[in-house]
């Protein structure tokens, strides 16, 4: 019998001691906000996660400093992948640690959906850094969210976020949302019917900028996923997820500023909903 609840209120090593002691085999599938995840269990033992593009170790690591969303485990669901050989003992306790230590950076670092931006102080200031603080440096193209560098740099955004703290405690960089928080509340006071005509006028944006570019069936593809969401209830996620994807799209065929154009058009479209 599948069982769920609420990160909130259990946070997950917890809910995992609880079902490993009784040897179950089974999945977690995680939820909070547009992100997912799913950790599996075989005879009470964790031998496979998945969190965005993250799998093994890492993906439990992920999953287990989310401090909010929903979790639900069915019993019986089976993996035939293999990608963790650490006991649950020293998962667990890798994973308190940094629970732990995302409390700390978490006061600065709040969401790793945010992008980060340079401040003026970079220009103005003299500093060295580290080998992996320049690898993030390179990384940092002020459009991408930490998730979508973590994933350029084939690390965790666990880890982006510890490079990310001390450039963000000297003023060098700084975070700002991807979607400008006005317009992401816009969206939040749209009916289910206005988000579905606001996503095909987001999609028809991004389709115009493209114009004959064979990356437009990306764009097809992105929008029928967006449009399977609307569907299943998730309108306001589905609608960011859409305008996300659409402007990676846009970018990889057509470089930046046609990516800030098609953000710039989509502003406008919100502020006139």
């Amino acid at each position: 019998m599948a069982f769920q609840g609420s990160l909130k209120e259990l946070p997950l090593p917890d809910i995992i001691q609880l079902v490993s002691v009784s040897g179950k085999t089974g999945a977690f599938t995680l939820r909070s906000g547009s992100s997912t995840g799913q950790i599996f269990l075989r005879g009470g033992q964790i031998c496979h996660a998945e969190a965005g593009d993250l799998s093994g170790e890492e993906a439990v690591y992920e999953l287990a400093i989310w401090t909010e969303g929903d979790f639900v485990f069915n019993p019986g669901t089976e993996t035939k992948t293999t990608s963790i050989q650490k006991s649950n003992t020293n998962l667990l306790m890798e994973a308190a640690r940094r629970i732990d230590e995302w409390q700390v950076l978490s006061k600065k670092i709040p969401s790793t959906r945010l992008v980060p931006v340079f401040t003026t102080e970079v220009a103005t200031t003299s500093v060295s850094f580290t080998p992996a603080e320049w690898r993030l440096i390179c990384k940092i193209d002020e459009r991408r969210s930490i998730e979508e560098i973590a994933v350029g740099l084939d690390t965790s955004p666990f880890d982006v976020c510890k490079l990310l703290y001390g450039l963000i405690t000297s003023n060098l960089v700084a975070l700002r949302e991807g979607l400008g928080q006005d317009e992401t509340e816009r969206l939040r006071q749209m009916t289910p019917d206005e988000l579905r005509s606001t996503a095909e006028a987001v999609h028809q944006q991004a389709c115009e900028l493209l114009g004959g570019n064979d990356k437009v069936n990306d764009l097809e593809s992105v929008f029928r996923m967006a449009k399977t969401e609307i569907d299943n209830g998730r309108e306001i996620d589905a609608v960011l997820d859409l305008i996300r994807s659409e402007e990676k799209v846009v970018s990889g065929a057509l470089g930046p500023n046609q990516s800030k154009t098609f953000l710039e058009r989509v502003d406008t479209l919100l502020r006139g909903a």
